[in-house]
């Protein structure tokens, strides 16, 4: 299957503590490990805050394009995406959990859950992670 986009990024350094720079340069930035997994935290982002904004933002366009689909008007929402870290249980390494939070204002609970479902099922996010993360799904 040919990409119709290919975003590239390089990382140099420290890995975790190192420098991450896109292709195009408009990411060019520092990296800290946070201090919950025993790094110096401070200003600078992380991995898994890079991810969750990426999914955030993804997310959220999926979540537009499946409620134009079904005529559904959405004003003022919003997609909230925690990623987490946590070791394995199944031997040496770590994995990722997510949680995928959804405001969608002024449609109902039911409704709501199905936009997020149907999101869930078009998100190229979602679908990269899909049998491999743990996600969770709820609406606000």
């Amino acid at each position: 299957m040919s990409a119709i986009y290919t975003a590239s990024a390089t990382a140099t350094g420290d890995g975790r503590n190192g420098h991450v720079r896109s292709s195009d340069g408009v990411l060019d930035f520092d990296l800290a490990v946070p201090k919950e997994m025993g790094g110096p935290g401070g200003a600078l982002t992380n991995p898994e805050q890079l991810f969750a904004a990426g999914y955030a933002a993804c997310f959220h366009s999926a979540l537009k394009l499946v409620a134009r689909a079904q005529k559904i008007t959405l004003t003022d929402t919003a997609i909230t995406i925690d990623v987490g870290v946590a070791p394995k249980t199944d031997g040496p390494g770590f994995v990722l959990n997510v949680s995928i939070e959804a405001e969608i204002p002024g449609v109902e609970e039911d409704q709501a859950r199905a936009l997020l479902e149907a999101a869930h099922q078009v998100c190229p996010y979602s679908n990269a992670t899909r049998g491999n993360v743990e996600v969770a799904l709820t609406v606000a």
